[in-house]
């Protein structure tokens, strides 16, 4: 969900408690001490309207109240499409929060990927604010190779956020499948990636989450930014403190408690391309964001002689630990000699499909590299029903039912179910 969780987060009491990412590519039941791509908020959410959200630490069931509308005017007001208009097709994954469903709208032909967001969790872990900022950022972005906000709307128990549905996965799976990318593979990578970062910066938005899990992959194999739960709006000067993001990606300063900028996704993008060139990543994740610090601090993040000297300079310019000193723009990224010749205008990219990803779309091992475990027993107590048929009138809300109602979907196969939004 969008924007810092708090403009004046505590430090203390559940500052060390995580939240996994809830975007369109989180999976559940793995820690984040042993795999990579979770998310975390190392700090107490607190929202605008923190007399209207529960207390964090309470575990207990709740509902919303009932004109939380009021609260909510960014999405509009409406029940969910009927099944002639709309047609659920499967699960795709289950984020923090709720399930993220793949639905094809039967009047358009067109397939997408659907957030559902039960409100009564939203209140319960203090996020309400992070869900309205969340689309508010989207709604600013139109860039070819950005994940595009289709639509989004609320029930009067849940809120729905629609994007393009990306059948041939995310960056993280093709990784996984090929070990390590050359140097040509990488500089498309970058390019595509770069020129995203770089209309985001403009905009005065930082992701705050850049790692493989997030970058999602159309049917041409072109990259598509993904998942804006964590992204925050920051004035030009302007500087946050919240310790979120991936804790292998997040930047020194992030780690140390700010304060920080847009520099800090910058970093991010480094991590990212020195493991997609070495097959590893340059440090293994820890549990605690300080001990991570302390790793970061003293890797070296020495690079194999065999890389050229081009790549060896853009990844040593982009993990420069001082973010003063980084590469932090995208008129500087363009300049560097490892994109001597390359152009970084999207259209001309995107002319082009990717044939190192589309290849690998037909690895025998893509479809168990893409689930990571997930199955659809995470989906036991999730009722169809009660969505499909949310009323939107502002009355009281009685509990969420938590019958199981899986039989209501109609699921196509289970490669259908898994496969990323």
């Amino acid at each position: 969900m969008g924007g810092e969780v708090s403009k004046n987060s505590k430090r203390e009491g559940a500052a060390a408690q995580r939240r996994l990412s809830h975007g369109f590519l989180s999976n559940v039941g793995v820690s984040i001490a042993h795999r990579l791509g979770h998310s975390a908020v190392f700090s107490q959410p607190v929202g605008a309207d923190s007399r209207l959200l529960l207390p964090p630490e309470d575990g207990a069931e709740t509902t919303p109240p009932a004109l939380i509308s009021v609260f909510l005017p960014e999405f509009p007001h409406r029940t969910f499409p009927e099944q002639d208009h709309f047609q659920i097709l499967g699960f795709i994954a289950k984020g923090s929060y709720g399930p993220i469903l793949k639905v094809k709208d039967i009047c358009k032909e067109k397939t997408y990927a659907v957030k559902v967001l039960p409100k009564s969790e939203l209140l319960k872990h203090g996020v309400l604010e992070q869900s309205k900022e969340e689309v508010i950022i989207q709604r600013q972005l139109k860039h070819p190779f950005i994940h595009n906000l289709q639509d989004c709307w609320q029930t009067q128990r849940h809120l729905f956020i629609m994007c393009d549905y990306c059948s041939t996965g995310d960056l993280h799976t093709y990784w996984l499948l090929k070990g390590h990318f050359g140097e040509e593979e990488l500089r498309l990578i970058a390019a595509e990636l770069g020129s995203a970062l770089g209309f985001l910066h403009d905009l005065g938005i930082m992701h705050r989450d850049i790692k493989m899990e997030n970058i999602l992959l159309n049917d041409q194999g072109h990259l598509r930014l993904s998942d804006f739960g964590l992204s925050r709006r920051l004035k030009r000067g302007g500087r946050a403190f919240t310790i979120c993001g991936t804790i292998q990606y997040m930047a020194p300063e992030i780690l140390s408690g700010g304060p920080y900028n847009h520099a800090a996704d910058w970093w991010s993008l480094g991590i990212m391309l020195f493991s997609l060139a070495t097959g590893e990543f340059p440090v293994p994740a820890e549990t605690d964001h300080s001990r991570m610090l302390t790793k970061v601090r003293d890797f070296s993040y020495a690079l194999p002689e065999t890389f050229s000297s081009a790549l060896i300079l853009l990844l040593t310019e982009l993990l420069c630990k001082n973010p003063v000193n980084r590469l932090r723009n995208l008129e500087c990224f363009k300049m560097q000699a490892f994109f001597r010749g390359t152009s970084f205008d999207p259209y001309i990219l995107q002319k082009t499909p990717v044939e190192f990803i589309l290849e690998l779309r037909t690895h025998p091992d893509w479809a168990a590299k893409s689930t990571r475990g997930f199955s659809l027993d995470h989906f036991d107590n999730f009722d169809c029903e009660q969505i499909l048929h949310s009323p939107t009138t502002p009355t009281e809300v009685v509990g969420d039912s938590k019958s199981p109602t899986l039989a209501s979907v109609d699921l196509n196969s289970a490669a259908e179910q898994t496969c990323k939004a």
